[in-house]
């Protein structure tokens, strides 16, 4: 049933008579491959990121296989590289970034009170430009030589030695890079002219503000990638030396290209997942969020600080004493605003009436993991500690803390928290337990032991080790496969009887104490909302007569 909004802006159930408004969109395969509304574009993000998603998750699985044992069980060390390079560009590029973006598509409008995205064609565009990409990346695994093998960083020299499926990767990362750069300029324009009459700034939810400065980080450093691709690509058929010794040119320098992209990007994967959090906290805690204007200034200055912290990955490189000291401090720096968003949490939590439904067990999952994490890489900006600990498991075990606990606990939280908005149905609040639950325990027995060989000197992208390792490394593997099966159970149990509407009816509100414009339409969410702009309370999140 679709929405009319009264004269002053109120969204309600259409009449009988309205019927026909629904049948304004295509039907079939017509209505996603045309898609230029935000939901249904959305959804298809989403659907995306999660295929995405479990196909890294295999291949995951195939890594974890392998070191189970010491010694070459299954795979050659050449295939053991291309699964965790393949693993990791998959997870980053297709998974975890269009996830959210899908997230920013549904939401945003909705949050601000917009009819839609402000370029509803660029958006079908910057969404089917992902499924040749995919393609490309995926299938370069049966391209002669086999997938790119030189680590999800793509270092010179090793990129100007592999085969013809370095060239796949590169051009799949030039469409993913303009992807993201189509939907990130969607977005800011979005949020800066298409927000409901009395939604300044500083009323915003978080949600739209962390999505506002990851936008702008994504414009700019997405080019960033796209010239060390290029000179990587130039280096490799055209004659070039930009980073090849022979021909005068320095390896180090695509490293530090490579990470003045790579150090934003690590924040453009969590801050979209900072303001999913500080949606949901408040809502389950029936308190307002603490500290909102210092969480606004936090994410920017994490936003800004990102840019001068990139050579913190290259401590080894043989930097002068002088810039080690430089990014060390720097890096400790950045530790700053991220606290203060985790005290922000935790002040809103504090004295609460707190109920532990699904989406607030995965935030506060989601803070205690990932405080854990930034606690590692705190560690790691100490420079004679990480010159110790250099790409030994240690740093996986970090990236994972922050990257498996921090984006994807939120985007889990997340669809917990949205999907009976989307869905018109509730998901099965047991079930979804059972998917936390089973998450952090094997999260943790996979990752936690790896931070202990890396203490011990375990190197990660490693085929085999030394008979002293085995113990950790089982347990991890073990670990790694209860994981990979809890997220079979999401798909199977919960995210695909949601989608087919099974369930029990989900109320225009189900969450009592949420706040937005989200929760002021019916659930599901009609195909239109807000198609003249709502008038709003003095808080901006409530529509009134």
């Amino acid at each position: 049933m679709s929405a009319v909004l009264d004269p002053h802006g109120h969204a309600g159930h259409a009449g009988h008579g309205d019927h026909a408004h629904d049948d304004h969109h295509p039907h079939g395969w017509r209505r996603w491959l045309f898609a230029t509304n935000h939901k249904d574009i959305g959804t298809m993000y989403l659907v995306f990121s999660l295929t995405m998603f479990m196909i890294g998750g295999v291949l995951a699985l195939g890594i974890r296989a392998e070191l189970f044992q010491p010694g070459l069980q299954l795979v050659n060390p050449e295939l053991f590289n291309q699964l965790t390079t393949m693993h990791g560009l998959i997870m980053v590029f297709g998974a975890i970034m269009p996830a959210f973006v899908g997230f920013a598509n549904w939401m945003v409008p909705l949050q601000i009170g917009a009819a839609d995205m402000a370029f509803a064609r660029m958006n079908n565009f910057s969404f089917w430009l992902l499924i040749p990409a995919a393609l490309m990346l995926v299938g370069s695994f049966f391209m002669p030589g086999g997938a790119p093998a030189a680590g999800w960083t793509l270092y010179a020299p090793l990129t100007l030695q592999m085969g013809p499926s370095m060239d796949a990767g590169i051009f799949a990362m030039h469409i993913l890079g303009a992807s993201s750069i189509m939907g990130s300029i969607n977005i800011v324009v979005t949020i800066l002219n298409m927000r409901a009459p009395g939604m300044t700034l500083m009323k915003m939810p978080l949600f739209c503000w962390t999505w506002l400065i990851t936008a702008y980080l994504l414009i700019a450093v997405m080019p960033v990638l796209a010239g060390a691709i290029t000179m990587t690509l130039t280096d490799r058929h055209f004659g070039t030396s930009f980073f090849s010794p022979a021909g005068g040119g320095d390896p180090v320098m695509y490293q530090h290209i490579f990470w003045f992209f790579g150090h934003p990007e690590v924040y453009i994967m969590i801050l979209p997942a900072f303001g999913i959090v500080s949606a949901i906290i408040p809502a389950f805690a029936r308190k307002r969020l603490f500290g909102y204007t210092s969480m606004v200034y936090a994410t920017a200055s994490i936003a800004i600080l990102s840019f001068i912290v990139w050579a913190h990955h290259m401590f080894t490189t043989g930097m002068p004493v002088t810039g080690q000291l430089f990014f060390m401090y720097a890096t400790m720096l950045i530790a700053v605003p991220t606290g203060v968003k985790i005290f922000n949490w935790i002040a809103t939590m504090w004295r609460g009436s707190m109920t532990f439904e699904t989406p607030m067990l995965f935030a506060v999952g989601f803070i205690f993991v990932f405080t854990m994490g930034g606690f590692t890489g705190l560690i790691l900006s100490v420079a004679p500690i990480d010159i110790q600990l250099q790409d030994t498991y240690y740093v996986v075990a970090h990236f994972h803390y922050v990257l498996v606990a921090g984006s994807l606990y939120a985007m889990f939280a997340g669809f917990y928290y949205w999907a009976p908005k989307w869905t018109g149905v509730m998901y099965s609040e047991t079930r979804g337990k059972i998917h936390f639950w089973g998450s952090l325990i094997f999260f943790n027995v996979t990752f936690f032991p790896m931070h202990f060989l890396g203490l011990a000197g375990m190197p990660r992208r490693y085929a085999d080790y030394p008979m002293q390792f085995t113990d950790f490394n089982m347990l991890a593997s073990v670990g790694a496969f209860g994981f990979g099966l809890m997220q079979v159970y999401f798909v199977l149990f919960i995210v695909i009887p949601a989608m087919r509407g099974k369930g029990e009816k989900a109320p225009q509100k189900p969450w009592e104490a949420a706040e937005g414009l989200e929760w002021e339409v019916p659930s599901p969410a009609p195909f239109h909302t807000f198609e003249t702009p709502p008038k709003l309370d003095a808080s901006a999140t409530r529509i009134v007569g």
